[in-house]
């Protein structure tokens, strides 16, 4: 270990001195750019509210809404003197700033865009080859929100193709040696820009749209990358490419290649699985090794979903599983081309140690950078005899702000090689330290300077305002954690969900009945539920319930009701735990069954069940807290207490649209404060409220506490809604029938106990106002 430490470092010092020998600063543009980030480097505050405005201001068109946002953004900053200064300056000629302010963020832009069009890139990509720099072009643009914007960027790669085969057709591997590995034309594509709606349903469309460009990049003698990019897509892309690559028409193809980011936990395991893969293919492959480029939206994503962080949380765990895969690549290069996408020096200099230990010659492999950042030490690497290829966006700026801001991030990060190098002058006995060394003294003793939970300051900025604004005081038991959602990236979920789908499908026309005071009830007649996207398919055949059916249902429940009420609080909690235990059980097949019922998608199907799982258990826990009798106030001779009394019969009423949450909550709800409940779904999700009925028996609910009714509104529905022995209607629905059910309970009838309580949310179009600085793809997305 000592040797090898010895090598890599030896390696650094090499790469550090032909650094120094041509200093440049981090920022290739002089002046306001070099200024600017120098700034964001001290001032947090200054940092993130930067980004904000880079990011907003493609979408202004304005003057004015320029210099707006400038003053909402910069003018109140604490630690900003000069800048509240430049705002006010800038408020008296809008239309003057506006233009400064637009060319120079677009001159920052250009320093990471290699160029809008073929025609632009062509001439960046000459003066790089002149430098004995390679390429791979990416054109910006990705997650596109329709099947146009993405039969648009399939045509633009193909065009792009072929006018870099064009314009390279002289050009020569710098190395010569090894050159049949590494064609001068270098595509890298993105999954999420081919299709609006990227599912692990979408394999067939995907393959489909790839298949012209790699023909295409095939004929020209191209190359052809498939981008990694957030975790969601990872698998997908995985079984994607060796899908594709094990066609017969690609399957003798060498020069296709894929990405593997080593900041995530699977990493290993799925760059193991592509080199079988491969060996079982018979041809070789390229893999181009990164760090990872989303660590704050896996971070935070997770955490709003209840799910394991896919990344590792500190970064030098990063670093050190990027050597470990490094010299997984290079112990098969007879296999596997490898690519180390790097700026890091400690990184890179332990590549080009692994591979002299295992004698790869630097032909065997290349080291990969990003267009804009790091010129000396691309510099350095080709000085040394590396392969040098540069990562070169394509695109308009309105396309690229959202992969500037990612460059803006990782340039000024206070964990950024870079900016420790070239900002901070970190030592390089520091820079060069092994990561797993790192690693081992942050966890024996107080964290070294550089090791720190990797977050950048937007993330950081935002947790400390989320903290001032959380009251320390917040008693125990009154937050709620939600269930976590199911994460449909994970294959096994996938096959989970696939096979409940064929368990419910294989159930299609089953009868369900009534239950009435806990027996099961067929009427003879049945409401047939259909699946929306195939109406020939009977998901169902529920019981109808009328007139008959609704009067034993309101007996069994008022009688229920007299023993359900003095049930103890702690028991009626601990029914809803245990529905909530059920649902989680049987999570796929309630999931599979609103596939087929109500025609939801898998990831909008999950939502509904994890929402009435989190009712079960928020209702238990609120029920803890407001459940028992309260003492208000002690005076001579008396106490005086409050309690929460149930009212009696509940009629819950529920829609279509959320089949199992909202009929589930409002039923849990009465439930668990002590009213016995007869529940009506909807007529075209009857089988899913059959489901919850099954499920609340199975946790214990005693006969007659809970009946299940469905039937027609017009008849049953309205019966009850009249009903003298009904103390409480929950309806959600429309606002034509919830100003009905009002109407008519607000009339008293004879020998009824007291006046209705009515809880209606009446369904509507609620406006969605975007205004005029949204971004219109985030826009349309979270429309839909």
């Amino acid at each position: 270990m000592a040797s090898f430490q010895t090598e890599v470092e030896g390696r650094g010092h090499r790469i550090f001195e032909l650094i120094d020998r041509h200093p440049q600063p981090l920022f290739t543009k002089a002046g306001l750019y070099q200024r600017v980030m120098e700034l964001s480097m001290r001032d947090e505050d200054f940092k993130v509210q930067m980004f904000r405005f880079v990011d907003v201001l493609p979408s202004l068109h304005r003057s004015r809404d320029i210099v707006q946002h400038l003053d909402e953004y910069f003018a109140e900053m604490r630690n900003g003197a000069l800048l509240r200064t430049g705002v006010r300056v800038a408020k008296m000629a809008p239309w003057i700033s506006a233009f400064v302010l637009r060319r120079n963020v677009a001159g920052m832009a250009r320093q990471f865009i290699a160029g809008k069009n073929p025609q632009e890139v062509s001439k960046t990509l000459r003066r790089r080859y002149q430098q004995k720099i390679g390429f791979t072009v990416d054109l910006l643009g990705e997650a596109v929100v329709s099947e146009k914007e993405a039969d648009v960027y399939a045509a633009r790669c193909l065009e792009l193709l072929e006018h870099l085969a064009r314009e390279t057709r002289d050009w020569r591997d710098p190395l010569g040696e090894g050159a049949e590995l590494f064609p001068v034309v270098n595509l890298s594509v993105k999954i999420s820009a081919l299709s609006p709606q990227v599912t692990p349903r979408d394999m067939a469309q995907l393959a489909e749209k790839l298949r012209p460009i790699l023909n295409r990049a095939k004929e020209l003698g191209a190359f052809v990358n498939f981008d990694m990019e957030s975790f969601s897509l990872k698998n997908l892309t995985l079984k994607l490419f060796k899908t594709v690559f094990t066609e017969p028409e690609f399957r003798d193809w060498p020069h296709a290649g894929i990405v593997i980011q080593a900041y995530l936990r699977e990493s290993e395991k799925d760059l193991v699985d592509l080199l079988e893969w491969g060996r079982a293919r018979g041809t070789r492959f390229g893999v181009r090794l990164v760090k990872g480029a989303y660590w704050d939206y896996e971070t935070l994503r997770s955490a709003r979903n209840g799910w394991p962080v896919p990344v590792f949380q500190q970064k030098p765990e990063s670093d050190a599983n990027f050597e470990k895969l490094s010299r997984i690549l290079l112990e098969n290069h007879s296999i596997v081309t490898p690519a180390f996408g790097s700026h890091n020096v400690r990184s890179i200099a332990a590549a080009q140690a692994i591979a002299h230990e295992l004698e790869v010659p630097p032909s065997r492999f290349e080291f990969q950078l990003l267009y804009g950042m790091a010129g000396p030490i691309k510099r350095a690497l080709v000085e040394m005899g590396y392969r040098v290829r540069e990562y070169c966006p394509v695109g308009e700026l309105l396309s690229g702000m959202s992969y500037l801001v990612r460059r803006l991030l990782e340039n000024t990060s206070n964990e950024g090689f870079l900016r420790a190098k070239f900002a901070e002058n970190v030592s390089e006995k520091e820079l060069l330290r092994a990561p797993t060394e790192v690693l081992r003294q942050s966890r024996n003793g107080p964290p070294h300077s550089t090791v720190t939970t990797t977050m950048t300051t937007a993330t950081a900025t935002e947790d400390r305002q989320a903290t001032r604004e959380i009251s320390l005081e917040t008693p125990p038991g009154e937050t709620y954690e939600n269930a976590p959602l199911t994460n449909f990236a994970y294959p096994e979920n996938q096959e989970k969900m696939r096979a409940a789908l064929r368990e419910v499908r294989e159930r299609f026309g089953r009868e369900y009945p009534l239950v009435i005071n806990g027996e099961k009830v067929f009427t003879g007649k049945t409401i047939p539920s259909l699946n929306p996207s195939a109406p020939d398919q009977v998901v169902g055949n529920v019981a109808e319930a009328g007139i008959e059916e609704a009067e034993r249902a309101v007996k069994a429940a008022r009688e229920a009701f007299e023993k359900w009420r003095w049930t103890r609080v702690e028991e009626r909690c601990q029914l809803l735990e245990r529905a909530a235990d059920i649902m989680e059980r049987r999570r796929f097949e309630l999931c599979a069954l609103e596939v087929y019922e109500v025609g939801k998608p898998w990831t909008e199907a999950d939502g509904d069940i994890r929402e009435a799982i989190d009712f079960c258990l928020y209702y238990a826990q609120q029920m803890r807290l407001i459940g028992r009798p309260r003492l208000t106030q002690r005076v001579p001779g008396e106490e005086s207490f409050y309690h929460h009394w149930p009212r009696g019969v509940a009629f819950v009423i529920a829609p279509w649209n959320f089949p199992l949450a909202i009929l589930g909550g409002m039923t849990t709800a009465a439930l668990v404060t002590g009213n016995a409940v007869i529940i009506k779904p909807a007529e075209t999700s009857a089988v899913i409220g059959a489901m919850l009925m099954e499920i609340l028996e199975e946790a214990g609910v005693p006969p007659g506490v809970v009946n299940y009714l469905p039937g027609k509104g017009s008849v049953m529905g309205a019966h009850l809604v009249d009903h003298k022995d009904v103390d409480l209607i929950a309806f959600t629905g429309s606002r034509e029938v919830g100003l009905r059910i009002y109407e008519s309970a607000g009339i008293t009838r004879p020998g009824q106990r007291q006046l209705k309580h009515v809880i209606c949310e009446m369904g509507g179009k609620n406006a969605v106002i975007i205004d005029a600085d949204a971004d219109l793809d985030e826009a349309i997305v979270d429309c839909g």
